[in-house]
């Protein structure tokens, strides 16, 4: 079992970052970064000024989306070391969290990847002498050292870095064109890039918020910090984009934009303030990055989402619990990617996970909103709408942006869910998923009192099984009989004095994990009465929501209720009365149902036990655990001459039900019904026999029925009961 807050073992008196220095100064170093300094002149070359500022408002409207979605989910509950990860898996649960927090370590690795490179074209475009491969790898290895060795100190120097930055900024402000010819408004090169293409290679820009976020495990108030400080870095990070760009535009032409990296060097007041500003910049957002990628991947690791194989990568490292073996992990990762990698291919990689992780980050915070859980109240209330429109722009844009790498994310994103659902991971603490069912529910229910609709029919069954490992015949037909499609309940009935309500629940818990294990999924309800048969009419009576009730009760033979027939007979009688139609298996159950490959029922026509017995047979049939097998329809007659048309109208019927049934008409030949039955299905598996309704006489009915039909195999006797014509489940126009 998974504890909550296991993620955040930092001690609260490690926790010393604020606002200003744990969120908005990694932040906004991150979206003032590398592409604003190398690409921003390449986008605009490209698709030119009205354009990028399209780009740049459209990339910061789902950013600040996106934000608004953090700054709910962040002012409901405190958010701990895991930042992204932790907001989604607390509200979409494990499998969501697990399967957007793989894709979101791999987006921060690969964000190292993408500042090493922007670092190393910068430098070897003003040092052509030395490789770009020998820069990344002592840009990597210079990262890993500060990461590694104090982290602390690479936060604060984050300062530095930012006056830096601001000094570049403002000698561009101040600068001067640098030829006659210029982009201008709309201007771009003859054969340039599209949007979305161009629009995939600036969004990484923004994703700065996340860095932030990463941090939420060292903040000494998460729930103020994240909102404040990642809305500060959007405006600001906005404002300096909406700017730049016409400045671009006046100072050169497209060519010029496109073709030198550095263009803003020459343009500047002071050139090098730029190459400062881009150093700084990509080495300050490398290795904010690098704090935030193993954090993710150690609270991974502790929430048991990885495989145990790599539960070490949870491990931390002295007083501030740092994961520097996490650490280790993302440089190797990082630095190949950055070795064998560049900017045009590394930035849409990113793209893709990032908008992943928006995406579910918004549809958490929507959710919860939606929802309107009690439990949800965060401080920053959003409408839920602007978080779905916020997930939708994510997922729009992917498809936009490339709908092949789209579709790559989304069966990454999707394997890692399955098997992550496969594991069937527990966690302490609750999430949405529940309330999204009761409020899916609540509809469905509201729904369901209009009325019935014999064309959607389903059969609720609830079954008696007794104890399930010596009974599980019943269960298991009961499971033939809804297919998944309906409602499976499985109970027993136990002495009152004897079970505790504890120890009720228990026996419910152990049932359902043990139906779980043989592949049937199954509500449970164990019941105390004081002795069966009040215990099932109990049952029976009270359970249910609203129109959402077992229509069908199935019953065992040989279970504890037939011993005393008489008893037994006035519970069918009484289970008739109430409209439930009663399935009564008689199986032996040493053999159970032999080799599933044929079953036989015994029609008499579609109106009542007839109808519904065609409708359990082919249930059945289409069932897991019959697959292959053969239904034969058995009808019996008084001669040849009744026989032929008969048989044309059973053809018919099949014909009609589209059960691909196989026909059989029988002479009576002065032979008793029960010896013709005995006759032509002593081989079949399963046979499907209905009974007649209740009344004064049914004991002895049922005691010379139970004679004639003790050397059958497994029989199950149907009595339909509910006020639905089966016929127009069958058969529709």
């Amino acid at each position: 079992m998974i504890q909550p807050g296991v993620t955040g073992k930092l001690a609260e008196s490690k926790k010393s970052l604020g606002t200003f220095d744990g969120v908005f100064t990694p932040s906004i170093l991150t979206i003032l970064g590398v592409i604003m300094y190398l690409k921003l002149g390449w986008v605009v070359g490209n698709v030119g000024l009205s354009k990028t500022l399209l780009i740049v408002t459209l990339a910061t409207s789902i950013t600040f989306l996106t934000g608004l979605s953090i700054a709910a989910i962040a002012t409901d509950h405190r958010v701990r070391a895991g930042g992204a990860y932790y907001m989604i898996s607390r509200s979409l649960g494990l499998e969501a969290g697990g399967a957007v927090g793989i894709p979101l370590f791999l987006a921060q690795a690969l964000s190292v990847s993408l500042y090493t490179v922007g670092f190393a074209e910068s430098f070897t475009a003003v040092f052509p002498r030395f490789s770009q491969e020998l820069i990344v790898s002592l840009t990597i290895i210079l990262v890993a050292g500060i990461a590694l060795l104090s982290p602390r100190l690479a936060i604060r120097t984050q300062y530095l870095v930012m006056g830096v930055v601001l000094i570049s900024i403002l000698s561009l402000l101040f600068g001067k064109p640098i030829s006659t010819e210029v982009a201008g408004a709309s201007g771009t090169v003859s054969d340039p890039v599209g949007f979305w293409t161009a629009f995939a290679v600036f969004f990484p820009a923004v994703t700065g918020i996340t860095v932030g976020v990463n941090l939420s495990g060292d903040l000494k108030d998460p729930s103020r910090s994240i909102p404040l400080g990642t809305f500060l870095a959007i405006g600001t990070g906005y404002l300096v984009y909406m700017i730049l760009p016409v400045i671009l535009a006046f100072r050169a032409g497209p060519e010029a934009l496109i073709s030198d990296p550095l263009i803003m060097r020459p343009m500047s007041l002071w050139g090098n303030t730029i190459l400062l500003g881009v150093w700084g910049g990509a080495l300050s957002s490398a290795v904010g990055s690098i704090l935030g990628a193993p954090r993710v991947l150690q609270a991974l690791a502790r929430d048991n989402v990885l495989p145990a194989s790599l539960q070490w990568l949870g491990k931390g490292t002295g007083p501030d619990d740092s994961p520097r073996i996490g650490t280790v992990v993302t440089l190797i990762f990082s630095g190949t990617a950055a070795y064998f990698g560049n900017l045009e291919v590394i930035a849409p990689v990113l793209t893709m996970f990032f908008l992943t992780t928006y995406g579910a980050l918004n549809v958490a915070a929507g959710l919860e909103r939606f929802l309107r859980s009690p439990s949800f109240r965060p401080k920053i209330k959003i409408h839920w709408a602007f978080s779905l429109l916020g997930a939708v722009g994510c997922f729009w844009v992917m498809a936009l942006i490339n709908s092949g790498a789209t579709l790559v994310a989304s069966i990454f994103v999707g394997s890692v869910y399955v098997w992550l659902k496969k594991r069937e991971l527990t966690a302490a603490w609750g999430d949405l998923r529940r309330g999204l069912w009761m409020a899916i529910i609540r509809t469905g229910l509201l729904a369901l009192r209009k009325g019935s609709d014999a064309r959607n029919w389903r059969p609720n069954i609830l079954v008696f099984s007794g104890s399930p490992t010596r009974r599980w015949h019943l269960i298991d037909l009961a499971n033939s009989f809804s297919r998944s499609q309906g409602l499976l309940t499985v109970s027993t009935v136990v002495p009152e004095e004897s079970i505790s309500p504890d120890r009720s629940t228990a026996l419910e818990s152990k049932i359902r994990n043990y139906c779980e294990r043989r592949g049937v999924q199954s509500l449970v309800r164990v019941i105390s009465a004081p002795d069966a048969y009040s215990g099932v009419r109990k049952l029976v009576e009270a359970y249910g929501v609203g129109p959402l009730i077992p229509n069908s009760v199935l019953l065992g033979q040989n279970y504890e209720l037939s011993k005393d027939r008489k008893k037994f007979c006035s519970l069918v009688k009484d289970l008739y009365t109430a409209k439930r139609n009663v399935f009564i298996l008689r199986a032996v159950e040493e053999s159970g149902f032999r080799k599933r490959k044929r079953i036989d029922i015994w029609w008499g026509g579609l109106q009542g036990n007839g109808a519904l017995m065609l409708i359990l047979g082919y249930l059945t049939q289409t069932s897991l655990m019959w697959k292959g097998s053969e239904v034969h329809l058995r009808m019996v007659v008084k001669d040849e001459i009744a026989k032929q048309e008969a048989l044309q109208n059973l053809k018919g019927i099949i014909e009609k039900t589209r059960t691909n049934f196989i026909p059989h008409v029988i002479t009576s030949d002065k032979q008793k019904f029960a010896e013709q039955v005995l006759e032509h299905s002593r081989d079949a598996d399963l046979v499907f026999l209905g009974i007649r309704k209740p009344d004064d006489n049914f004991l002895n009915y049922w005691d010379e029925l139970l004679t004639n039909t003790n050397d059958l195999p497994a029989t199950v006797f149907i009595l339909a009961a509910e006020e639905i014509a089966f016929k127009d489940v069958l058969i529709h126009d």
